[in-house]
């Protein structure tokens, strides 16, 4: 069996462990990345793209911002559309001039890739039957398969950067694991097209008939989303009723300035909110989806794994460089603090913007009133601004 000798192996190829292995190689610590699907199937992923101030500075100081600055937008700014309204949240009013960066999660891997490619960083695709060992030991090593050969890893630390679905978490014995779960029971049917945005902001709208979305990838990409039930599927939506639809929960002046097309992509995401403590067992570190998902509406699920990987990566910059292993004995307890935080955020704009199946005309004029408040308060704005620009590290 080959055997490979590092100090860090990271499990999962997605943002978050190419940024974490990007940022370690620059101080001198070695890792090897490892991930099961091909390059091309995790470029192809489409996903978000607003990203809070502190996920910027990382992509900076891992030397991978130079083409975000240049192409990414720069939001001062959102609306809200309520009660045929549209209100805007001004971000940088109300939080002392911090904005959010439009620029989508596959560009961030793309521009990750070509770093750890620049660089050398060992990144092994098509790794299979990925098996964490001696997680409590003073060494640990992880096994998987690669084209039919067997294959380990020696390592210091383990960092679990798998996903939700990934084996990472599930090699946390489950008397160690506690795991808290709210599934919403409705999901989002997103398009993406290759039209101009209806807007140089994002629009979020609360309507009656459920929460829309109007987003954008770039001046000729749009990603839009609206609210569907989990019993929809893809094929039951063509792209002349996903416009129609969309038009209707929009005011007036933003259905009639939407420009239409085709779909080149479309999906339907449920919604669900998960945390999985401890995020630390033995020398294994758990990190973004593989610890927590929140729903969509906020943008929390990547910043919330850039918030993670700016801790573990001062955690063990601290460990290797100065022999203090405060930063990683803390890990758990300072990084789940973040992600409460930002769970509380993401379930309040998902409360209060949907529509709940069994909602009752008293949950309607709740929200009305709860969007009527907002927009009457400085301190309701600077609250929302607060959280939506990002929480401090």
């Amino acid at each position: 069996m080959p055997s490979h000798q590092t100090q860090v192996v990271i499990i999962g190829g997605g943002p978050s462990g190419l940024l974490l292995s990007q940022l370690l190689h620059r101080k001198g610590i070695s890792s090897i990345v490892l991930e099961k699907h091909s390059r091309a199937h995790v470029l192809g992923r489409i996903r978000a793209g607003v990203l809070e101030h502190g996920f910027v500075n990382l992509m900076r100081e891992a030397g991978c911002g130079a083409r975000m600055d240049r192409e990414g937008e720069i939001h001062g700014g959102f609306r809200i559309a309520h009660q045929g309204r549209l209100d805007r949240v001004d971000l940088a009013k109300h939080t002392g001039g911090e904005t959010v960066m439009v620029y989508g999660q596959t560009e961030v891997t793309r521009d990750l890739y070509a770093a750890r490619d620049a660089m050398g960083g060992v990144i092994v695709h098509g790794a299979q039957n990925v098996q964490l060992q001696a997680l409590m030991g003073a060494r640990s090593y992880v096994t998987w398969d690669q084209d039919g050969e067997a294959q380990r890893a020696d390592c210091d630390f383990i960092v679990g950067a798998d996903g939700f679905h990934g084996v990472s978490r599930k090699s946390i014995p489950a008397d160690v694991l506690k795991e808290y779960e709210k599934v919403y029971p409705f999901g989002w049917l997103g398009v993406l097209s290759e039209t101009p945005p209806v807007s140089d902001e994002l629009i979020y709208a609360r309507h009656e008939r459920g929460f829309a979305l109007c987003s954008l990838r770039s001046r000729v990409l749009s990603r839009y989303y609206i609210q569907v039930p989990l019993t929809d599927r893809v094929e039951d939506w063509s792209d002349a009723a996903f416009w129609n639809e969309l038009k209707r929960r929009l005011p007036d002046e933003v259905a009639a300035s939407l420009q239409t097309g085709p779909s080149v992509e479309k999906s339907i995401a449920p919604l669900r909110s998960f945390v999985a403590e401890p995020m630390r067992y033995g020398n294994l570190f758990l990190a973004g989806d593989a610890a927590h998902i929140v729903p969509p509406t906020g943008a929390k699920g990547l910043n919330l794994a850039a918030s993670d990987i700016h801790y573990l990566y001062h955690g063990l910059l601290d460990h290797y460089l100065r022999g203090d292993s405060a930063g990683l004995d803390g890990y758990s307890q300072k990084a789940l603090a973040r992600v409460w935080k930002a769970e509380r955020f993401s379930w309040w704009m998902t409360n209060l913007l949907h529509r709940a199946p069994d909602g009752t005309d008293t949950d309607l004029r709740l929200q009305r009133a709860e969007l009527d408040y907002l927009f009457s308060s400085e301190a309701a704005l600077s609250s929302l601004a607060e959280n939506y620009t990002g929480l401090p590290y």
